[in-house]
């Protein structure tokens, strides 16, 4: 069952039309939610993110569109489709719906739709023997600034990506903003570990504002042990690491295990998704 603007219908008639302005000018934003169980991961976060991208992207919000609202409409895809009890994986669509060409008929209309489907693994885990091998994407680049880490429908970058690392052997890519700075993966923000020092790209270089990077900013800060900075990544930097890991909130976080000649450990990656996992428990 598919949830369009809080009505429940079957999949075979829930096609979009295509006239929709999200298919025909990527004038759409997505949520990727992670459900466990009726309980949403992350959903604060997740919230004001797409807050916040309705407002950049001049989006009329709906005075209906409240934390709770939207909530009750997530938790009843998730009922409808029977994962109530189980891990899930959902999509939230908010798009301007039909008409007009590249500025809309309306730009107060406001269409949403959330798609559920199951998912394996209820909390994070690191599996030692999964490789994940990668290399740098440099056949086009992301340009710096918040635009750029909008989880709009124009995801261009990552589509032929993933085809260019599928035809390659690998597992994923890394992308380059215009700056030649190393500022992702192809489905997830980068973190960077050598001693102590632990490094993200900054959200000014065109990275994603991931959920799960907030997350797991937050849980570094704590660590007196540690230094944390969100600072511009060299390619040059990557084979001089100790370890590099990638995350998102479906997966958690991923170790990379080799890029180029260079091959990387995952044990800070593996005491921290444990610390993870301790939070989510926690409901912190």
């Amino acid at each position: 069952m598919v949830n369009l603007n809080g009505n429940l219908i079957i999949i075979a008639g829930s096609d979009i039309s295509s006239k929709n302005r999200g298919y025909k000018y990527g004038d759409a934003l997505f949520e990727t939610l992670k459900v466990v169980n009726g309980k949403i991961f992350f959903w604060e976060d997740h919230y004001f993110r797409l807050m916040a991208s309705m407002r950049i992207m001049r989006m009329d919000i709906p005075m209906k569109f409240t934390m709770e609202f939207l909530e009750t409409e997530i938790l009843k895809t998730v009922e409808a489709n029977n994962l109530m009890n189980a891990p899930a994986r959902l999509r939230l669509n908010v798009d301007r719906g039909e008409g007009g060409k590249y500025l809309p008929d309306d730009d107060t209309k406001v269409n949403f739709n959330i798609v559920a489907e199951s998912y394996h693994n209820p909390f994070y885990s690191i599996d030692a023997n999964n490789e994940c091998v990668v290399d740098l994407y440099k056949d086009f680049f992301i340009a710096p600034g918040l635009l750029s880490g909008l989880k709009s429908n124009n995801k261009a970058i990552q589509v032929i990506g993933s085809i260019y690392a599928k035809e390659n052997d690998l597992d994923n890519c890394l992308v380059l903003n215009t700056n030649k700075s190393v500022i992702e993966a192809l489905n997830g923000n980068l973190f960077l570990v050598k001693g102590d020092k632990i490094k993200t790209p900054p959200l000014e270089d065109g990275c994603l504002k991931g959920v799960m990077r907030k997350q797991l900013l937050e849980i570094l800060a704590k660590d007196i042990n540690l230094y944390t900075e969100e600072a511009s990544i060299s390619p040059f930097e990557l084979q001089k690491a100790d370890e590099l890991f990638i995350t998102n909130v479906i997966q958690g976080i991923v170790p990379i295990t080799r890029y180029r000649k260079k091959t990387y450990g995952s044990e800070f990656a593996q005491k921290l998704m444990n610390k993870l996992n301790a939070k989510i428990r926690l409901g912190i």
